[in-house]
């Protein structure tokens, strides 16, 4: 039998243009798993000894069925309520995702079209761009201010009268800036323009407290989204599930556009026991500020520029060539993450907070490796 080469086939299909025109996001997730996690601002000790156990205990029948939410949007709510100050907020207004990344996919297909306007700030989450990009929406993005990289609050409310802004979204506090803006503020952004859709991504929230949730009244600010995650201070990470919360018609728009189970038996379950021990997570969130303090303190006797505020990371611009640091930390045995290219803080390493013996960890190997020289 003789077999013959055909030419290989050439697609003759083509993606949309705003697809063909863009770069995904990528984040370097491979090989990190027996070191030191100073670079995505996870948390550094994994979740509670209870979120464990309920994972032991799913009977074999739950892997073979499609997951079930009832539950679990009560319990975000309860969590909220009794936390926050809010007590309003009800079960419809949460929305359940595949991680925050899928809400925020999510909120630029609902909510995003060509020609659309996306206002944001820089440096800030790098996802937020490719999505826009995704939708073929405008993005203006406008820089911090100063050393201090102040929110540019009078650029943002200039950009969202001149203009008619389809989606504002601020990540509060900002990653990788730590920049904090004050709740009021942001619903004032959303009162005075009822035509955007204002998102705030509170992922880091915990570590500062500056929710909006306690002060805003959807039914008057019908126009705002709040995001919150288990990743950061849970130790969810690695089981992707976060939430979207505001009106029961924005969030089940938002809802519309993800799969009918995109989220995981195992994430339902993980969630529910992490809701359950607030304990825990309040332990390691004042354990984390604690080694925030301790390595605020070294710092201000080092004679290197540093950036420390929002969040549960900071910014240090190393003596030495910023990548070079890097490589040198990675074979200690300690991940930072570079800031290169970023506007404003090119030649800055992230460095995420994790316990105080964590820092110390990082503080010896980093001191070693980036050394003053004493004229």
């Amino acid at each position: 039998m003789e077999f013959f080469q055909t030419p290989q086939a050439i697609s003759q299909t083509t993606p949309r243009p705003e697809v063909e025109k863009m770069q995904g996001y990528k984040a370097p997730l491979e090989g990190r798993r027996n070191l030191l996690r100073l670079d995505f601002n996870e948390n550094t000790i994994g979740p509670s000894p209870h979120v464990v156990e309920a994972l032991r205990r799913i009977p074999r029948n739950h892997i073979s069925i499609y997951p079930e939410y009832s539950g679990l949007r009560e319990a975000v709510a309860i969590s909220l309520n009794s936390r926050e100050g809010a007590s309003s907020i009800k079960s419809t207004q949460v929305g359940i995702f595949n991680g925050v990344d899928a809400a925020i996919h999510a909120i630029f297909h609902a909510y995003g079209d060509r020609g659309d306007q996306l206002l944001t700030t820089t440096p800030t989450f790098g996802y937020y761009t490719p999505c826009a990009q995704m939708q073929g929406m405008e993005i203006q993005a406008i820089p911090y201010e100063g050393q201090d990289f102040n929110f540019p609050i009078q650029q943002i409310q200039r950009v969202l009268i001149e203009k008619k802004t389809k989606l504002l979204l601020i990540c509060n506090p900002n990653n990788p800036t730590g920049t904090r803006v004050s709740p009021q503020k942001i619903i004032d952004f959303a009162t005075s323009t009822p035509n955007t859709l204002v998102v705030v991504d509170e992922l880091y929230e915990a570590f500062t407290g500056d929710s909006v949730l306690p002060k805003v009244d959807f039914d008057k600010t019908p126009n705002l989204v709040v995001l919150r995650s288990l990743s950061k201070t849970a130790g969810l990470a690695g089981l992707r599930i976060g939430f979207a919360i505001g009106t029961i018609d924005v969030v089940n728009r938002i809802s519309r556009v993800t799969g009918p189970y995109d989220v995981n038996s195992f994430a339902v379950i993980a969630a529910l026991a992490a809701l359950e021990d607030q304990a825990y997570v309040d332990a390691y969130v004042e354990e984390v500020l604690q080694a925030k303090d301790w390595i605020n303190c070294q710092l201000k006797h080092s004679r290197r520029r540093y950036h420390l505020d929002g969040g549960n990371y900071l910014l240090i611009w190393p003596n030495q060539a910023s990548l070079g640091v890097e490589a040198s930390l990675k074979e200690a045995g300690i991940l930072v993450r570079n800031m290169k290219g970023k506007p404003l803080i090119d030649g800055a390493l992230r460095v995420s907070i994790g316990t105080t013996d964590q820092m110390q960890q990082f503080w010896e190997a980093f001191s070693n490796i980036d050394f003053i020289k004493v004229q």
